[in-house]
């Protein structure tokens, strides 16, 4: 997904971090990174972005002063060592609140999340290519075969390699789970430490198993919070 966003942080270790984590895992445009809140203000006043990630332990003006002054519907993502924060922190149009120091697998998460919010909240950012035409090429013997992401209907990992599934044949990949995981973005979601599934290929949940045409896949107590509250944005 193509959205735009700055850092806003008096840490530059931080800022680093952040931009590192961006380019390794989305597609995001960074169009700034400001050091104080009144550099974000001055660039904020001349230039539209999506979001924002924003430090709460700041000079000047705190993070928490900052977004109370920035327009109501900035989308803001706060980054910070406090956890004590979080509850305030949702008075305004937060997105996720990611605490210090933050890991690899976290941020992956704060991705879904805040690309799943794009897509439910405003569609208008879902890029303009159709999304069923996403592919990767996976390699089997010396070939490179293409796989159109969005028919593949879950991963399962086993051992040292991972089998992908589509309605028409299976795969084996000689990676790990979590690597195939880190590549991977909304419709796919980990639901058990072997799966991740296409949640548009789920047929039916039920008594905490997923049924993908005749495969039926647990959800373990690890993933299924977060994946019930993505599955409750799609219910009626």
């Amino acid at each position: 997904m193509n959205l735009s966003c700055i850092i806003i942080d008096d840490e530059p270790d931080a800022i680093d971090l952040l931009e590192l984590l961006m380019k390794q895992c989305t597609t995001w445009t960074l169009k700034a990174k400001c050091y104080d809140a009144l550099e974000a203000l001055a660039f904020l006043k001349k230039n539209q972005v999506d979001f924002i990630f924003l430090d709460i332990n700041m000079p000047q003006l705190t993070g928490m002063e900052l977004a109370a002054i920035l327009p109501s519907q900035t989308k803001i993502v706060f980054t910070t060592a406090y956890s004590e924060y979080a509850m305030e922190s949702y008075t305004f149009q937060t997105i996720d609140y990611l605490l210090k120091p933050i890991t690899l697998k976290r941020f992956l998460a704060s991705v879904q999340k805040i690309e799943q919010y794009f897509e439910n909240h405003h569609p208008e950012y879902l890029p303009n290519v159709e999304p069923a035409r996403e592919f990767f090429f996976i390699k089997s013997g010396k070939t490179l075969k293409k796989i159109i992401l969005r028919e593949i209907q879950y991963f399962e990992g086993e051992k040292d390699y991972v089998r992908l599934i589509t309605a028409q044949e299976q795969l084996l990949i000689y990676r790990r789970l979590k690597d195939i995981e880190a590549q991977l973005h909304s419709p796919f979601v980990r639901v058990h430490n072997s799966y991740i599934v296409n949640y548009e290929q789920i047929g039916k949940i039920e008594d905490n198993h997923i049924y993908i045409a005749d495969k039926k896949i647990p959800v373990s107590d690890k993933f299924r919070d977060a994946f019930m509250e993505m599955i409750n944005k799609k219910k009626f």
